[in-house]
């Protein structure tokens, strides 16, 4: 039987098909969940909405996580067509490219607010909406970056920020686990997407990790996808408030 059977999950990230949300997207999908998904805006959509349909997405809508008319619509949606939500995959990050190519020490206050409002409150603003729809559970899922705990070279104002959303991952799994629901975090290795090659010297970072990780592999985003698809799946029932690796080993090793 597929693990997620009837399942019922939102994603919330995919820009287009290199996406590590596509990925996950993907395998939600042929583990047999029924989706809702969402894209950025009207220059995203054509990008977006042909992925949501190949894989039959009951739901395709804007949402802008700054936007709150758009993020109650778009629960009010999931709530008449389905009446519950399973599962949340929340992977999207921004810092305007000034503060994120810059020094820490220079990032401007309009800028911290909004890589932090964008890539770690919206988490939060999400699991508060998703939270009455997981009437038997469910389980909620963001994705970060080893540059959260370790100095990463370029990383930039995105390594605070990813912080506060790991700190956010465990007290919302405290707050939530009385209800059944698991939060988790996600911390890939580098790949390639679009959002990835904003960061300055991304080709030498993935040449780093794959030279110094255990396993000497590529990431993929059909690696996170799989390890998605388990932590919404019910054999992860136990397994809240963590920020699991998938990078092949990189994240053991000194730097």
């Amino acid at each position: 039987m597929k693990s997620l059977q009837g399942k019922k999950g939102l994603v919330v990230g995919i820009a287009n098909k290199e996406s590590i949300a596509w990925g996950c997207a993907k395998a939600f999908h042929e583990a047999g969940a029924e989706l809702a998904i969402t894209y950025l805006n009207e220059k995203a959509e054509p990008y977006v909405r042909p992925l949501a349909e190949e894989i039959g997405a009951a739901i395709i809508m804007p949402l802008d996580v700054q936007n709150e008319d758009q993020m109650i619509a778009l629960f009010e949606a999931i709530n008449q067509k389905w009446g519950k939500l399973d599962f949340l995959l929340h992977s999207i990050a921004f810092a305007p490219k000034e503060d994120l190519q810059g020094r820490v020490t220079d990032c401007s206050r309009q800028g911290f607010l909004m890589a932090m409002d964008i890539s770690c409150y919206s988490f939060i603003r999400l699991a508060r909406l998703a939270e009455p729809l997981m009437k038997e559970g469910g389980a909620l899922l963001t994705m970060t970056y080893l540059g959260s705990e370790k100095v990463v070279e370029h990383y930039g104002v995105m390594g605070p920020v990813k912080a506060a959303l790991e700190g956010a991952v465990k007290y919302l799994a405290a707050d939530l686990g009385g209800k059944k629901i698991r939060v988790n975090a996600i911390s890939p290795g580098p790949i390639s997407t679009r959002a990835a090659r904003a960061i300055p010297n991304f080709d030498s970072l993935l040449q780093l990790t794959r030279k110094k990780s255990p396993e000497h592999e590529a990431l993929t985003i059909q690696s996170v996808g799989a390890y998605a698809k388990f932590l919404a799946s019910n054999e992860a029932t136990l397994i809240t408030g963590n920020t699991v690796y998938v990078d092949a080993g990189f994240n053991i090793m000194s730097l």
